[in-house]
């Protein structure tokens, strides 16, 4: 046999080391010899194989059209070919794509002439290539039908090599008139930072949002848009949101609501009006604590949203008092228990009023704890330290504070030094300490003074 006749060296040098399987045919096509990885990659053994002819192999299934004509080819002019592609529905294996290379030798010192055949087996590698094929058609679907406006940049300037359909829309440009421009010629990052820099960013932190920023048309008028830019292994990849619509809806939310807001307000002032007009002594008296209780809140850094909601619920703290009969509210003299008790009864009333309107704050709730006291002497529940609401303790502050300053039907006015020293004497008994330290302050540091009405 030929194989015998093969240095042993010569023969592991060729065959055993190869990565990919080989055979050795003689000029009657007939295999001499094959190494392991054809063994392997056909699932076939040597005893049917050496001494058959090639298109005899694992049951005449290497009878490939393409593949003799090749090698009668071959056995013609005493050529060769190279990266011969076939695709083979095998019995034992299933379907394999091959590239095929084959070479006439002749061995030294052998004066007959072999065929060595190479085969590369690379089903695996079509169907990567299959598989990144339709992931690239998916994603050119995606980028070319998007909404969002789609670029891709160079990595290198920055330049615009792609732009999807929507872009092209949104910018006004047809055909590849973006094509090459840069960021800055649409009117992007011109009072960010540079290109370069942006370009930097993106290489160590792989991804740069842009919210509420601008681009430019053709035209060289702005759009409104949100941008991200992703850095992709090739490309940089610029998605790019039209918001002008978003945001003329939020322009109109926001008008809807401030027209809301102004309505609601002038529903809560003519209210006010409404109770201040049952009690003449008490005329200014809620729009005065609005003020002070505003000022305080201020003063404790509360946000804007709870200050508002603060001096709208103290513009209408004593809506209550329209159940309580005029003669009593203005009564010169002093009230007997029963009367003082029936007055009390206002903080639940104006409660019972407001409680089933939709506020955007708890208005009433501030209004049926403004008589209650850290101590739980107050009224009407007897709630005591942190169970009311801390609007509701700044309330109850500024109430104090005013009623003492002015006048009442059965007293004169005891001055603001008195209202100061009695929230200063009762703080953390009857006043939260933190609301009268705020209060405190208002007064003797920022020389605060009672608007008069």
């Amino acid at each position: 046999m030929l194989k015998d006749e093969i240095d042993h060296i010569v023969f592991e040098d060729i065959f055993e080391t190869v990565r990919e399987p080989v055979l050795v045919l003689n000029l009657d096509l007939m295999v001499v010899s094959a190494n392991s990885n054809f063994y392997h990659t056909f699932k076939v053994t040597p005893n049917k194989t050496i001494g058959r002819i090639i298109y005899d192999l694992g049951k005449q299934q290497w009878n490939i059209p393409g593949l003799r004509t090749l090698l009668e080819e071959i056995l013609k002019k005493e050529n060769c070919f190279d990266n011969y592609e076939v695709e083979h529905v095998f019995e034992d294996i299933g379907r394999k794509i091959m590239l095929l290379n084959a070479r006439r030798i002749t061995l030294k010192g052998i004066c007959s002439q072999l065929i060595l055949l190479a085969i590369e087996d690379i089903t695996g590698r079509r169907r990567l290539e299959n598989i990144v094929e339709e992931s690239e058609d998916r994603y050119i679907h995606i980028y070319e039908t998007a909404d969002d406006g789609i670029l891709l940049l160079g990595k290198s300037e920055g330049a615009i090599t792609h732009a999807n359909r929507s872009i092209k829309a949104m910018l006004g440009y047809s055909g590849n008139e973006c094509i090459g421009k840069k960021l800055t010629n649409i009117g992007f990052a011109e009072d960010k930072c540079d290109i370069q820099e942006i370009l930097r960013t993106l290489e160590r932190e792989g991804i740069i949002y842009y919210n509420d920023t601008s681009i430019k048309n053709k035209d060289g008028q702005a759009i409104d848009v949100d941008v991200c830019m992703i850095n992709n292994s090739r490309f940089i990849q610029c998605n790019i949101r039209d918001i002008t619509g978003r945001k003329q809806a939020e322009d109109d939310i926001k008008q809807n609501f401030l027209r809301t807001r102004k309505a609601l307000e002038a529903t809560i002032h003519a209210i006010s009006s409404l109770a201040e007009r049952r009690d003449p002594y008490v005329a200014g008296h809620q729009h005065r604590v609005a003020d002070l209780a505003c000022a305080i809140a201020t003063q404790m850094g509360l946000t804007t949203d709870r200050i508002e909601g603060i001096g709208l619920a103290a513009a209408i703290h004593d809506i209550g008092k329209i159940s309580i009969p005029a003669d009593i509210l203005g009564r010169p003299t002093k009230l007997t228990d029963t009367e003082f008790n029936f007055v009390k009864t206002h903080a639940k009333s104006g409660y019972d009023i407001l409680k089933d309107i939709k506020f955007p704050w708890p208005i009433a709730r501030m209004i049926i704890e403004h008589h209650e006291r850290m101590n739980g002497s107050g009224y009407p529940k007897g709630l005591a330290k942190d169970s009311t609401l801390l609007e509701s303790r700044i309330l109850a502050v500024a109430d104090v504070v005013e009623a003492m300053n002015s006048r009442r039907p059965y007293r004169p006015t005891l001055g603001i030094d008195a209202a100061l020293n009695e929230i200063t004497r009762n703080k953390g008994i009857l006043y939260d300490p933190e609301v009268v330290d705020a209060c405190l302050r208002i007064f003797k540091m920022n020389n605060y003074k009672f608007e008069s009405r």
